[in-house]
């Protein structure tokens, strides 16, 4: 897939939600390609994710994002974005999304929101900066439960 070369982020991001459900069809994390998402990535990207999660930290270039997708896929069974509002103005989109997933260690559902700052510039994402509103509940979720004894 090629992206348009356009600098307007919410043109940009429509792009790579569409493209990411694209590498999610095909098999995701370990399966599919990165390279259906690097287009839309600027290759020094920078995402920063909370500490507490279980791919908190923060991931730099297209290798750190392809890490962090695989990442993702050990965590999550399913990660469907339900619902997605956008907001931008100048090189900065707001994105509020709505997710509906199952925790693969555990096979909890959860329904949470996420708000997403994003940095667009010459045409791709530069920074991702997300904020869940309770990351323990995300944690806990994913964390299989000691066993007793």
């Amino acid at each position: 897939m090629t992206i348009s070369p356009t600098t307007d982020p919410v043109t940009v991001l429509t792009g790579m939600y569409a493209a990411e459900a694209e590498y999610l069809a095909a098999g995701g994390p370990g399966k599919a390609s990165f390279g259906l998402l690097a287009p839309f990535f600027a290759p020094d990207v920078e995402l920063r994710q909370a500490d507490a999660l279980p791919y908190g930290g923060v991931w730099r270039g297209h290798d750190g994002m392809a890490r962090f997708f695989l990442a993702m896929g050990r965590a999550w069974e399913t990660f469907d974005m339900v619902e997605q509002e956008f907001l931008a103005t100048g090189e900065t989109a707001v994105v509020l999304t709505r997710v509906r997933a199952r925790a693969r260690a555990t096979g909890r559902e959860l329904d949470f929101p996420i708000l997403q700052t994003i940095t667009v510039r010459d045409g791709r994402i530069a920074e991702v900066r997300p904020f869940y509103w309770d990351t323990r509940a995300i944690a806990d979720a994913c964390a299989p439960s000691a066993s007793p004894g």
